[in-house]
């Protein structure tokens, strides 16, 4: 967007054959096609080559919701109908065979094509296939890059590939990444765009001091290194385009623009072909001065362009026709799609500088840093992660259980959360009314997500009885409040899965409404060891909770992989209560105890190591965002009024409950923030459980809340974070890596995404400490040895980038309640390959967490007969430490989607590092493979196929050229073999056959 500155069949023939003879889901092109680079005009290496990109850019939700964008309702908000562009489009394109256009969002593309007759159907196949209307990037959404995971990340492309590839066939497999929009570009996406096939990436937004340097550089493009440990497997050439996503300045020709159209009648006194000729010439040769050959890209389009494409093309047309017959042009102009200019750019055959870090943070100017945006609406960030969590379980469920009927449903499912990964969605730079429809559409797919867990566990605890287990298993929603229904009764069954592909033993907690509980494991008799603990007041007061729960019952687990284990609930009539006179908390690896600075940290097994817990806020600027230094903080921009936080009164008060399974701290800092702190029995991390809000803004303040971990290591200005919760980075307090900075916000201008984890490290004393997220946040290190983490934003000034409306989120008539966790984990890295591996491992935990699901139990039933399975696993074997099935989910045609991947970086760990190999047969217990062929990450090629345009880097002597560097998988004496490298996702499409028993 412009922020001022933003059931059709396959209709191919599946005719490529796997291991076992069987049809597979990828399509092979057609002789008779000419898409891709057979289509592409023919450059002249005499001139300079104007490429004219005729493009629309459709946010998938923003100013409106998807469906208000899609049929263009609410035009006082904003004249924009995605129905009528591709409409338009289409018309024009049959118009005249010379124009091209390329289209983008895979969700708006396929609702529009479900509304579409056959013989309009017919139509746009031809287009596609002679490649005159050309599908890049590909995704659900054109996704947001800081705030987003990699799990989500891969499930949006992979769906929006899966469409696609159905559709229409190999024409539609996109070659090229379109991020023109997210605001800051991260290195895990071009590790990705490359693992999906691309040959590149254009993308519109860096930093106005980066940017500068690069056009006066000449390196505007460049070859990324995506990964440091998957090496040239990951490198992507890189465009940043020169006007964001803009035509050049006069030359919009959209009904919703105001630039003159191309007069050519001699007798109008308006006539201006000489003045337009001449100033798009102009504007070519100085655009080329910034870029190395003699192409250059002009994105002929803008937000919802195109409505009335005949506009636009008319214009393009004679724009063309004149700038041709001026004679002695030195300039060749002509419709073009990225993937052709990438391609003439690549024919130049030169060398490029190289990028290894990231664009981020991103400022527009000296006072707008968009970093605000890492923490924005902080409700919705954690509401997509629990989606991602439910969506990975709905789908392994599918598989193990071979479940029937749901397909629908996991469809919905799928493509909510790729719509969550939209740009303007996750991100919380939406909206209120839009926020409120993306949080129904994941509501929605989250229920049938709850759905098909539901029948899944049935049908997997049915396994030899008689017939399905009627009793029904319930999914419970607002465990983030301490809310379950299903829970408040005296009896019930509970069955806890885990989507993990290894052994977790892990606490649980579940809001109850006695005081004590007896727990059995089902098919043992075993009772675990328990303990109740108060909710709370500050939660119990959360608006909008409903709930006659008071305690939380708490117990540690024992789950096997990809595997469920159900439990037998029962109240016992006793006194639960367990306040404690001690002043302090701890374990076997931490004492936790509080002063008057806030809550005080010590590791035993390294006595010189501490920390201090707080909160403080910052003020929100506020201006009238006419001028660079009255810019407000806002959705977008983080802006605080000064450098040092604000700090709380100290009038804290705190009680201290300990039991058998858990001990902590409640602390109420005031009436509006509180926490809890937990050290459990045999688990190496302290958990910050976090509750703000409504934040007060009765003193017309808005306010940014942080929480600072203050430790006594000296991290000398750098620290680490993750790139959307894989790969890490190293960033340095006040540094760029390919740029001197000149600073003039000093806090958000140091602020960083936080997927899911940033470290500090003590380089003498080989100590780390690390906060791990449930949720994605911004961050940073402002002092050595200082983690801060800003947690919740209210604010009551817009800050003038499109939304046009402050972020001032409220929920039953008061400022938004938050509630959220950090994970404290921090020691000696003397034993390196144990620290990192328990730190991943919960990082795994939190991202795929294990999910309860209810069964209620008549008061006084024994009801163990409810299931003939108590317990199962979805493995047969273990899987080395450093392996993890990233995907597990049903495909077509009876296949099943599986993908494996290496957790660890290069030289992260002297033993775990290293390659890795799988046997994968028999591996599962309740299906044995039957076939297996590797494709990309996307699932939309044959990894064989892959042939990715080589680029060669300034001072390098290897191309970029994807060789496979893999070993093949291997099928012998009934092994499949498949070797991992560290950070590598390997994809498959497996043919399953169920096992009887």
């Amino acid at each position: 967007m412009s922020r001022l500155s933003g059931i059709v069949f396959p209709l191919f023939l599946l005719v490529a054959l796997l291991g076992h003879g069987q049809t597979a889901s990828i399509p092979r092109r057609s002789p008779v096609q000419t898409c891709g680079y057979q289509a592409c005009p023919a450059v002249d290496p005499e001139k300079l080559n104007i490429h004219l990109v005729a493009h629309t850019h459709d946010d998938v939700g923003w100013l409106k919701t998807v469906d208000q964008y899609y049929f263009g309702s609410r035009t006082t908000i904003q004249k924009a109908g995605v129905q009528y562009i591709l409409d338009s489009v289409i018309q024009a394109l049959l118009a005249d065979p010379q124009r091209k256009f390329i289209y983008v969002e895979t969700f708006f593309l396929w609702k529009w094509w479900l509304r579409q007759s056959d013989e309009m159907k017919e139509t746009v196949r031809n287009l596609i296939n002679e490649g005159r209307l050309e599908i890049i990037g590909g995704g659900w959404s054109m996704n947001d890059e800081a705030v987003t995971h990699y799990h989500s990340l891969v499930d949006q492309y992979t769906w929006g590939f899966r469409r696609l590839n159905d559709t229409f066939g190999s024409c539609a497999r996109p070659r090229i990444g379109w991020q023109i929009d997210p605001f800051g570009h991260s290195r895990e996406q071009a590790s990705l765009f490359a693992q999906l096939g691309f040959d590149g990436m254009f993308f519109g937004r860096l930093d106005y001091q980066d940017k500068s340097q690069r056009l006066e550089d000449k390196t505007m493009e460049f070859l990324w290194k995506g990964s440091p440990s998957l090496g040239s497997r990951a490198d992507l050439f890189t465009v940043a385009l020169y006007n964001t996503y803009s035509p050049p300045p006069g030359f919009c020709f959209d009904v919703l623009c105001s630039d003159d159209p191309i007069i050519d009648d001699p007798n109008s006194p308006d006539y201006n072909v000489k003045e337009k000729v001449e100033k798009i010439v102009a504007y070519a040769r100085t655009q080329a001065k910034s870029y190395n050959t003699n192409n250059v890209i002009f994105t002929m389009g803008e937000d919802f362009n195109y409505q009335h494409a005949e506009m636009w093309f008319t214009n393009l047309d004679r724009l063309m026709r004149y700038v041709k017959e001026e004679k002695g042009s030195e300039v060749n102009i002509f419709y073009s799609t990225p993937s052709c200019y990438l391609k003439a750019v690549h024919d130049a055959n030169l060398q490029w500088t190289t990028k290894a870090d990231d664009f981020f943070p991103y400022a527009s100017d000296p006072h707008s840093y968009w970093t605000g945006y890492f923490s924005s609406r902080p409700a919705i960030k954690f509401f997509e992660r629990m989606g991602n969590n439910l969506l990975q379980i709905s789908k392994q469920l599918s598989v193990l259980t071979s479940l029937e009927g749901h397909e629908e449903h996991l469809v919905n499912f799928r493509e909510a959360m790729g719509i969550m990964q939209h740009h303007d969605a996750v991100t919380g730079t939406e909206k209120q009314l839009v926020a409120d429809d993306y949080s129904r559409l994941l509501y929605e797919g989250m229920q049938h997500g709850a759905d098909i867990a539901s029948n899944a566990i049935r049908k997997w605890k049915s396994k030899g009885a008689a017939e399905l287990i009627q009793e029904e298993a319930y999914s419970c929603m607002q465990f983030n409040i301490s809310t379950c229904s299903y829970t408040e009764d005296e009896n019930f069954l509970l069955t806890i899965y885990n989507p993990l592909s290894r052994r977790i033993s892990t606490p649980i907690r579940v809001p109850v409404k006695y005081d004590a509980y007896k727990i059995l494991e089902l098919g043992g008799g075993v009772q675990i060891v328990s303990q109740t603990v108060p909710i709370p007041k500050s939660v119990r007061d959360v608006p909008g909770r409903v709930s006659a729960a008071n305690n939380e019952l708490v117990f540690v687990v024992s789950i096997p992989p990809l595997g469920f284990k159900s439990y037998k609930v029962t109240r016992k009539l006793e006194s639960g209560s367990q306040v404690s006179d001690d002043l302090f908390i701890g374990n076997e690896f931490y004492n936790v105890s509080i002063n008057d600075d806030g809550i005080v940290v010590d590791w035993k097994k390294q006595n010189n190591m501490s920390l201090t817990q707080s909160f403080h806020y910052y003020e929100g600027m506020e201006g009238n965002n006419e001028v660079n230094k009255n810019r407000s903080s806002g959705a977008y921009i983080f802006r605080p009024k000064s450098v040092s936080g604000k700090n709380f009164a100290n009038t804290a008060t705190y009680e201290i409950y300990k039991g058998p399974v858990v001990e902590e701290i409640h602390q109420v800092v005031n009436d509006w923030v509180s926490q809890v702190i937990r050290v459990y029995k045999r688990q190496e991390y302290v958990e910050f459980d976090w509750l703000v809000g409504p934040i007060p803004v009765k003193d017309k303040i808005g306010k940014e809340v942080i929480t600072k971990y203050s430790s006594n290591l000296n991290s000398t200005g750098e620290f680490d974070t993750d790139t959307n919760g894989r790969e890490t980075l190293k960033r340095k307090r006040n540094f760029r890596p390919t740029w001197d900075l000149v600073l003039e916000e000093e806090v958000s201008g140091n602020y960083y995404p936080i997927t899911s984890k940033i470290s500090l490290t003590d380089k003498e004393k080989l100590q780390k400490l690390s906060v791990l997220t449930d949720r994605a946040q911004g961050g940073s290190s402002m002092k050595d040895g200082e983690i801060e983490m800003m947690i919740h934003r209210r604010l009551l000034k817009d800050d003038a980038f499109g939304v046009d409306e402050a972020l001032n989120e409220t929920a039953y008539g008061k400022g938004l309640v938050v509630r959220g966790s950090h994970y404290v984990i921090g020691g000696s890295v003397k034993s390196l390959d144990d620290f990192v591996l328990k730190e991943k491992e919960l990082a795994l935990q939190l991202l795929l967490r294990p999910w309860p699901l209810i069964t209620p139990v008549p008061t006084n039933s024994v009801n163990e007969d409810f299931m003939a399975v108590t317990q199962a696993s979805g493995l047969a074997k273990g899987l080395p430490p450093n392996v993890h099935i990233l995907t597990l989910e049903p495909w077509k045609d009876n296949k099943v989607l599986l993908r494996l991947e290496h957790i660890f970086e290069v030289g992260e760990t002297e033993t775990l590092s290293k390659p890795v190999e799988v046997n994968l047969q028999d591996l599962f217990t309740t299906f044995t493979i039957t076939s297996i062929e590797e494709t990309t990450l996307g699932g939309n090629q044959w990894l064989k196929d892959m042939d990715r345009l080589s680029f060669k880097a300034v001072n390098e002597d290897v191309l970029q050229k994807q060789t496979n560097l893999d070993v093949p998988v291997e099928i012998n004496d009934g092994a499949i073999n498949v070797v991992l490298n560290p950070m590598q996702i390997r994809t498959f499409i497996v043919g399953v056959e169920p096992k009887s028993n």
